[in-house]
């Protein structure tokens, strides 16, 4: 470890710009970090916002309700998926009935430390990103340790699940993968946004007769995570904890506070966010997501009967996909709220830099992780920080589109695995 940390001093400045260096620098961070979050915890004042709220749900399913509309809390009914249930009635146990919030703040504070592991091992991976962005990635933000720490919100449950599995997608564990995104979407429906580009590289993959084993994993979790209150009310059930319908307020929306609440409100506008997202989608997945020469529709066929055959799935194809999966569904999102940051902050880093970026392009892309900050910690938001926001994500969506895709070749430090039936064809 000595030997190494004089290695990088004599080398400081490739350390700050070589990708190589991620691991050190992670390390590094995770260390400073560990001690930040606790300084956070015993130095900044907690705030309640949804943990009484999240508690007083729980606790009606611990007393025996199972009838998913009489599961309430002081802030209305609840409204996440019964994987959620479980998971908060197992830190209702933990913290003494919810009472005990400095506990629950030091396991969120483990969480995040798990969480940002999980994350610098995706980029380890993907080897894309120079490690001095991780500064900015971490100690920089303040909302970020703020809906983990001192607000206590579900949303970094689900996404911790969610970078599980998708480290377990990187390792070709698809199966085991799609059982941790399905947990994952049964904590938060965020998830989901990620969903159109897994369903692309499941057929990719496998094609479509094989990419339905990994579907029904994901459904039939949702079937058994949700049995015992689908064997009682399923309607009630399914219209709470599924409903995508949900009307958002306008006061606490991030994103188009610039519109008249009318218009926020209206289900026009809604539609058109819809339409928006899907155009996306199918632009992405014909142009970016594919190869040029290879038709969107040749994935309903089996990798083996395609002609050329495709390449293996690279870590960088993974990730590219699942990211900018995500990040079109929250460009069109109907409303985000300050909690929503945490649905995309730590992809951010990939989407700026998976495209080759020049000397003089670091800089602008590092303004745009501030500026993004800054509109995520305006609070009220206002018509300047919303159109900011708005601004910034048009711009990461143009580079996703115009520059070039990750390549299709194999990361050096991806491990071997069996050949595939398209491997041993082409061996």
């Amino acid at each position: 470890m000595a030997a190494g940390l004089r290695r990088a001093w004599r080398e400081r400045r490739a350390v700050l710009l070589e990708p190589r260096y991620t691991p050190l620098v992670a390390a590094c961070l995770c260390l400073a970090e560990g001690g930040l979050n606790l300084w956070v915890i015993r130095r900044v004042p907690y705030t309640e916002i949804d943990w009484k709220a999240y508690m007083e749900e729980v606790e009606g399913f611990a007393n025996g309700t199972l009838d998913y509309t009489r599961l309430q809390g002081g802030t209305g009914p609840l409204v996440y998926p019964a994987g959620f249930v479980y998971i908060f009635l197992g830190l209702y146990h933990a913290t003494g009935r919810g009472a005990d919030i400095r506990l629950a703040q030091y396991l969120f504070a483990g969480l995040y430390l798990l969480n940002l592991l999980l994350v610098f091992r995706i980029y380890c991976r993907t080897n894309k990103v120079p490690p001095y962005v991780f500064f900015f990635m971490c100690c920089a933000s303040y909302r970020i340790h703020s809906i983990f720490v001192l607000r206590l919100f579900n949303d970094p449950v689900a996404m911790v699940i969610l970078f599980l599995a998708i480290n377990l997608f990187l390792e070709d564990c698809w199966s085991w993968g799609c059982l941790l995104f399905s947990l994952a979407v049964s904590v938060k429906m965020n998830i989901l946004l990620f969903a159109p580009g897994l369903l692309f590289l499941l057929l990719q993959r496998f094609g479509l007769l094989g990419c339905i084993p990994k579907l029904c994993i994901c459904a039939l979790l949702q079937v058994v995570l949700g049995l015992p209150f689908l064997l009682v009310n399923p309607v009630g059930y399914l219209t709470r904890s599924f409903d995508l319908g949900r009307q958002f307020q306008f006061k606490w929306t991030v994103n188009w506070r610039f519109l008249p609440e009318e218009v926020f409100q209206s289900r026009a506008f809604h539609v058109a966010l819809l339409l928006a997202h899907l155009a996306g989608l199918g632009l992405f997945a014909a142009r970016r997501w594919c190869r040029s020469e290879e038709s969107i529709f040749s994935l309903l066929r089996d990798p083996a009967e395609r002609k050329p055959p495709p390449p293996p799935l690279t870590v960088n194809k993974i990730v590219f996909v699942l990211f900018s999966s995500n990040f079109l569904g929250l460009c069109c999102s109907r409303s985000l709220h300050y909690q929503f940051y945490v649905w995309y902050f730590h992809t951010l880093p990939y989407l700026l830099w998976c495209t080759p970026t020049t000397k003089l392009a670091h800089m602008p892309k590092v303004l745009l992780l501030g500026v993004i900050e800054l509109c995520w910690n305006t609070y009220p938001s206002t018509i300047c920080s919303s159109l900011s926001l708005h601004i910034c994500h048009g711009l990461i969506l143009l580079q996703l589109w115009s520059g070039t895709a990750p390549l299709p070749v194999l990361h050096p430090s991806q491990p071997s695995r069996k050949p595939t039936a398209i491997s041993r064809k082409t061996q």
